[in-house]
């Protein structure tokens, strides 16, 4: 155990947990709960528990659940958790039993979610899980009556800033592999190193763990401390929470599990609470602004689900209602695929109004278009019921007009909630005028920081094209000179818009080439994909063309957009049916890899209610204003995968400009941050640069040895690679641009000196540059080729020709420090065959190196002694031994020596004889003896006692024997 990790981590979040009221106890304590080492569910802790929430069971039936929950009759870790989930917090689970009215079947209550006291909240750690593929011990878990339902992996605060989270989940990963028995139960993975702390679920990549940054109901002065893991200990991990959260807060969307942010869960329990304790509907709605990307459809299906619990509402009516068919049937698929029952859409005006007419218990989903009046009759009162929640999604667009009337007109005293991305504060268009104050807020600044979302950034292209306003003035002047002012100002108006000038065939001609050129090298390049924007259909189907034509088959395009009667031929070509559409949706959303489908090129749809986190550019060449603006935008924002930072919106026809006009319909705060200028990324760059390039300070670009020896220490290491991922971050988001080009040359040449550091010193990942994009790839890749430098993988210490690439180095310095990299990466992968020798190998060379910093020895002489130590490596590699006995018996020998020094050496050498003899008699005849716990349990015994037979205490043969079996797993085990 890292006492660090320990002491600054895993202790104080014991300690916090308890001052929350859950008991803590060690592993090693809670034997008499599991019937087994290999148990993961504290079967006697359960059975209590079932007992007491369930007084009326038969002890046959309590053994019963108890089992059904150590033994699910499922197939992979997916379908237990999944299954598991549902009997805890979905549907619940039953048992046959005659409670005084005959036999039925009776729910069994598994938690007591109104006192929540009741329920037994223990914090675990060293705690010990066994099976035949070996041993983990998780850093902490929470049971949760006798349940282990959530699973923290502590990190050291000294670990590598950005790799403490990586390592935190591929730990659950490793624990996984050992024990997936371990996940069936799990429905929380937090990692944390006390300043950085981040939760996920399970089968989640590391980037798409998330922050808990707000304790509410508590603030940071309840709290009093705003570092992470405290405010996410107190967010989610009080009783109350812990319950709240894994109850109402969890959905399996797809093949996903998904988790509330903090955000969704303290919107829903605001919204909640305004619900409950106003006595008014008017009061009891109100605005939940989140913005574009956040989850706004999860927190609706949160909301739903919780509120369905409430039994002050007595199983309200649910109405959901958007302005868009593809916003409707996207929510409808959001909350059908995340479990939630029997979601209706209605399908017509007569069946909404049969829909809203059934009353309590129902979700209905529908158009606000459905709420058509009758031109000769008032739209209906449908319900005077108070139980009735509405929800409308971008609440923003369609709520300030006659069919929100009749909406509000067909249930007036109904709850009412906004949700929306960008609420307009207009006097005549108030999104919170019409719906209430404000709920909760999340900002898109605070979705950037958060990692939500990825930034957007803006870049202007060929400016010299873009449209405005004296551009048509000019052209009008010029061609209709020969009629006066207001006959213009007439042909102006009927004729011709913006369109004259966005379809005119040289600048299509110009602006297609100039995209297909930019997404070739800055989107494309990195496995992303983008949309164009065009004025209209039309041009749509002309920019498919160019586009085509230009990107000569490097990539696909697709035109989707609605069909019109009058289209023409050439039109009609580009029409696709509702299937297609979502054919071609789908296509798009998958890897490049998989689909070179990488364009959709549309003019009115999906620029709303469009996810597609692949999407990292949209080239725009339409004037789109207010919501349209932010609405369109905000496709790009979505996260991918690690490497995607950014969103990018390439302008062309001059947008930018009417971001000043959205500030004064919208609220301010919701604007800011909305679009950064990729200009506004040059000072980040110019200080990021700088920073990296300190590490080398005094050095000419030429000298690359003496630039590697700057970075032989593992911290410096650290901080120059952390240094040089954002130096490329920011390259990656201004490339190619030419304000970029004075920064290439050192791009280049930091990025050759990382590659023969890796090189160098034995490094087999962490300074690896495919995570830095491939424009910075490519560049590094191509200045080495160049450059004649080999940077290839590390060469193994046991290569014949490792001295041969030793002698590449011309500084005796660098040659000492790749030999003593080389022997110590040798040492880490072979320690576990005779870990005696190897330990005391690599204590030599840590003496070695403490002789030459102390100046007792010199570099020539520190050179002569590795060499030595690497011919003794290589020796014991290839079979030879100091002892006299074989390679497979050495081992046992130097163990015993170890702890024997007073004992002869020729008795040594009989033991380990014996042992290791009698150990491959036991064994070799089974092959798969490893992964079987009955046979260990006997192997183990067997040989405990011959150990004793050898005049051994009880104590050191319990050692060995542990020791020994565990050399035998390397010699014997391996498949």
């Amino acid at each position: 155990m890292n006492p660090l990790e320990y002491l600054e981590v895993e202790l104080p979040f014991i300690e916090q947990l308890k001052s929350y009221g859950y008991m803590h106890m060690e592993g090693p304590r809670l034997e008499q709960d599991r019937s087994s080492r290999a148990s993961i569910v504290l079967e006697k802790r359960f059975a209590d528990i079932i007992r007491k929430f369930n007084p009326w069971m038969d002890e046959h039936n309590v053994e019963k659940v108890v089992k059904q929950f150590v033994s699910p009759q499922v197939e992979g870790v997916w379908h237990a958790n999944k299954l598991i989930f549902d009997w805890l917090f979905g549907q619940g689970i039953s048992v046959l039993q005659d409670v005084g009215t005959g036999k039925k079947n009776q729910t069994v209550k598994l938690f007591d979610f109104d006192q929540v006291e009741e329920n037994e909240f223990l914090v675990v750690n060293q705690l010990s899980i066994e099976n035949a593929a070996g041993t983990i011990r998780p850093d902490i878990l929470l049971y949760i009556n006798g349940l282990p339902l959530v699973l923290i992996e502590c990190k050291s605060p000294k670990l590598q800033v950005d790799k403490q989270l990586p390592e935190g989940v591929r730990q659950f990963e490793r624990y996984m592999d050992t024990n997936g028995k371990l996940f069936w139960y799990n429905q929380i993975l937090i990692v944390t190193s006390r300043d950085r702390a981040r939760v996920g679920t399970v089968f989640g990549k590391a980037q798409h763990y998330g922050l808990w940054k707000d304790p509410y109901p508590l603030t940071l002065e309840d709290v009093g401390t705003t570092r992470s893991q405290d405010v996410l200990v107190a967010g989610m991990l009080r009783k109350e929470a812990i319950l709240d959260l894994m109850r109402n807060f969890i959905v399996f969307d797809g093949k996903v599990k998904k988790l509330a942010r903090y955000q969704q869960y303290r919107a829903v329990n605001k919204a909640i609470e305004r619900i409950i304790n106003e006595s008014k509907p008017v009061l009891r709605g109100g605005v939940v602004w989140h913005t574009q990307g956040s989850g706004k459809s999860l927190t609706m299906v949160y909301l739903a689900m919780k509120l369905r619990r409430q039994t002050k509402l007595e199983n309200p009516m649910i109405v959901i209602v958007t302005d868009r068919q593809d916003l409707d049937e996207q929510i409808t698929t959001t909350f059908s695929q995340s479990g939630f029952p029997n979601p209706t859409q209605a399908s017509s005006v007569a069946d909404l109004k049969q829909q809203l007419a059934k009353g309590s218990g129902s979700t209905v989903m529908t158009l606000i278009q459905k709420f058509q009046g009758d031109d000769e009759k008032a739209f209906p009162i449908i319900s005077v019921s108070e139980n009735i929640i509405v929800m409308t999604d971008e609440s923003h667009r369609s709520q300030y007009k006659g069919l929100a009337l009749n909406m509000r007109k067909a249930m007036p005293n109904a709850t009412f909630i906004g949700f929306t991305g960008t609420p307009i504060d207009k006097e005549k268009r108030s999104t919170t005028g019409k719906f209430g104050s404000y709920i909760d807020k999340y900002t898109i600044e605070q979705a950037v920081e958060d990692g939500a979302t990825v930034a957007i950034y803006y870049e202007s292209r060929l400016p010299n094209l873009h449209v405005k306003g004296d551009s048509l003035d000019e052209l009008f002047a010029r061609s209709f000179h020969e009629y006066d002012e207001d006959a213009r100002e007439k042909i102006k108006q009927k004729y011709v818009n913006d369109q004259l000038l966005l379809t005119a065939p040289e600048r299509m001609r110009e602006i297609a080439l100039d995209i297909v050129r930019h997404f070739e090298s800055k989107i494309l390049i990195n496995g992303y994909k983008a949309q164009v924007v065009a004025v209209s259909r039309y041009a749509a189907v002309q920019y498919k063309k160019l586009i085509d034509e230009y990107a000569a088959g490097q990539f696909e395009t697709a035109v989707i957009f609605s069909a019109g009667q009058n289209d023409s031929e050439e039109m009609r070509v580009h029409h696709v049916s509702k299937e297609e559409e979502k054919l071609l949706i789908a296509r798009f959303k998958k890897p490049l890899a998989e689909d070179k489908l990488a364009m959709l090129i549309v003019c009115d749809k999906l620029l709303t209610g469009f996810d597609a986190p692949i999407e990292q550019a949209m080239y725009l060449d339409k004037p789109l204003r207010e919501h349209n603006l932010l609405q369109a935008i905000a496709r790009t924002n979505r996260k991918y995968d690690a490497n995607k930072s950014y969103g990018l919106i390439v302008d062309y026809f001059g947008v930018s400009r009417f971001l000043d006009q959205a500030l004064e319909i919208f609220s301010a705060n919701d604007i800011q941050g909305a679009l950064k200028s990729v200009d506004d990324e040059l000072p980040r760059l110019e200080q990021r640069h700088r920073t990296a390039m300190r590490y080398f300070d005094g050095l000419k670009a030429t000298q690359l040895e003496e630039s590697i020896l700057r970075l032989i220490d593992e911290d410096i290491r650290a901080d120059f690679d952390v240094s040089y991922k954002r130096f490329a971050e920011s390259m990656d988001k201004v490339l190619p641009s030419p304000k970029a080009e004075k920064f290439v040359g050192d791009l280049k040449r930091l990025g050759a000196i990382r590659q023969l550091a890796k090189s160098r010193f034995s490094i087999d990942d962490g300074m690896d540059i495919s995570d830095c994009g491939e424009k910075v790839r490519q560049l590094v890749h191509n200045y080495l080729h160049s450059e004649g430098i080999d940077a290839r993988d590390p060469v193994s210490i046991l290569d014949v020709s490792f001295k041969e690439e030793i002698e590449k180095n011309t500084k005796p310095e660098t040659k000492a420090a790749q030999m003593e990299h080389a022997i110590n990466k040798e040492i880490s992968v072979r320690i576990d065959e005779d870990k005696v020798f190897y330990t005391s190998l690599k204590q030599k060379v840590e003496e070695l190196l403490e002789r030459y910093k102390e100046r007792q020895m010199t570099i020539f002489e520190l050179l002569e002694k590795l060499e030595e130590m690497r011919e003794e490596l290589v020796g014991k590699v290839n079979g030879q031994t100091k002892s006299g006995l074989s390679y497979m018996q050495e081992p046992y020998y130097n163990k015993l020596q170890e702890v024997y020094e007073d004992r002869a050496e020729y008795e040594l050498k009989e033991v380990a004889v014996k042992v290791q003899q009698f150990i491959e008699e036991t064994v070799t005849p089974i092959s798969d003896w490893a992964s079987k716990t009955d046979f260990k349990r006997k192997l183990t015994a067997d040989l405990k006692i011959k150990l004793l037979k050898e005049k051994m205490s009880m104590g050191d043969a319990s050692m060995l024997t542990g020791y020994f079996v565990a050399l035998a797993e390397n010699q014997y085990g391996k498949k």
